[in-house]
């Protein structure tokens, strides 16, 4: 066989699969003069490096630090990171060995996906979804449905209707909190509602939380929290929860990891032998460091909170300002993204064109999902920019419009 020609499986398996939309428009939007609303990169002058700097200073002490670890993950790490769960859990004790790490939470999904999905299974997703988690189920060769999602999370009704019309799902991959990209969070009801839905029919959910950290607090309350509601996995057994250090700490530390029953991480285990055999012992102690000390964790929370919180408001205050009727705008209460739908008739495709003309870059929302309403949609991410930033990029944005509008 030339070596010119890829093997039939995996010329199979990649015939039909396209390269992120988001990735292939960070290329282009690399530019300085472009205002980039697109990537969803944490703010780079909120990123800790002082602490990340002294962090590892102390790991580096140790031998240990520089020497191989479990594939499942340093057992320090997966200590911490079991406290945390069990914390977010309501005090429910979770074991360290149901934690694995990965080289951030993407490799997890990936290595989940190679362990529960055969070809032709059937995974179902929101929409619109992640393009990362798309991504990985279409390598996996599974068969994606999608649930529609409005202000509550996914439509678990609509979810029930298809179980009982006959739909097996292996897998429900669902971002409950301040989803990506529709910035929503599931309510409670729905929570139960999905794991009591997978108790029953035998799925498992994929409960993928980068982003459950970072609620802004509650509208007229100074000490008001906006935490998202209990996890999934409170309600159910057969929950799988992924999160990652790439949003709270830093992405260049490639830390992430996911909590499930010993079976599953048993089976991710020998999957991930193959694939790294493990992780870096450097930086997953150096995440243990900070993740461990919750006072300076704490700290840095409310920091991030806040921050990302006068940076929503004031991208959502720019757009309704700009657009006013024209555009109807989401108002986050967490996480990193707000989602806009032109009630115009606009074209994001189109926009986005003018828009790199006019130097400032966004995703449409056709890049999450097929269906032609989400074409005139489009994903704002506000965490990497100032206000001052913000309310530019909207004028620009705005200039953009217009110049589509009057052709």
């Amino acid at each position: 066989m030339s070596s010119t020609h890829l093997p039939v499986g995996l010329a199979r398996r990649t015939a039909s699969l396209s390269s992120s939309a988001i990735r292939d428009l960070l290329a282009l939007t690399a530019r300085d003069d472009v205002i980039s609303l697109a990537g969803g990169l944490p703010a780079t002058d909120l990123i800790p490096v002082d602490r990340i700097a002294a962090a590892a200073d102390a790991v580096l002490r140790s031998p240990d630090a520089v020497q191989y670890c479990e594939t499942a993950g340093h057992r320090t790490l997966r200590s911490v990171i079991a406290a945390r769960e069990s914390a977010v859990r309501g005090g429910v004790t979770v074991p360290t060995d149901t934690v694995v790490v990965t080289h951030g939470s993407q490799q997890a999904l990936t290595l989940l996906a190679q362990a529960l999905i055969d070809p032709g299974a059937v995974v179902v997703v929101d929409e619109p979804a992640y393009t990362g988690a798309l991504q990985v189920f279409s390598i996996a060769e599974a068969r994606i449905e999608a649930i529609e999602i409005d202000a509550d999370g996914m439509d678990t009704a609509e979810l029930e209707r298809r179980l009982t019309a006959g739909l097996r799902p292996a897998v429900v991959h669902t971002v409950a909190n301040f989803h990506n990209p529709r910035g929503v969070t599931m309510s409670e009801h729905r929570r139960r509602h999905l794991a009591a839905l997978a108790d029953h029919y035998g799925f498992w959910v994929i409960e993928d939380d980068p982003y459950g950290e970072i609620w802004f607090a509650a509208t007229g309350s100074v000490h008001g929290t906006g935490a998202p509601p209990p996890p999934i996995a409170c309600f159910g057994d057969r929950v799988i929860r992924l999160s990652s250090a790439s949003k709270i700490l830093a992405p260049a530390l490639r830390v992430g990891w996911f909590v499930a029953p010993p079976a599953v991480c048993a089976a991710v285990e020998l999957l991930k032998q193959g694939a790294d055999l493990c992780g870096s012992s450097m930086t997953q102690l150096m995440a243990a460091n900070m993740l461990g000390d919750t006072a300076w964790l704490d700290a840095h929370l409310t920091i991030l909170r806040r921050e990302y919180a006068c940076r929503a408001t004031a991208l959502t205050d720019a757009l309704d300002a700009e657009f006013s009727a024209r555009l109807t705008v989401s108002r986050p209460t967490g996480g990193m993204f707000a989602w806009a739908t032109f009630e115009d008739g606009t074209d994001t495709s189109e926009l986005l064109a003018a828009a790199l003309e006019h130097g400032v870059a966004f995703v449409p929302g056709s890049a999450f999902a097929s269906a032609e309403e989400y074409g005139r949609s489009l994903r704002l991410s506000f965490a990497g920019s100032t206000p001052a930033e913000l309310a530019e990029a909207v004028r620009r944005l705005g200039a953009a419009h217009t110049s589509i509008r009057t052709r």
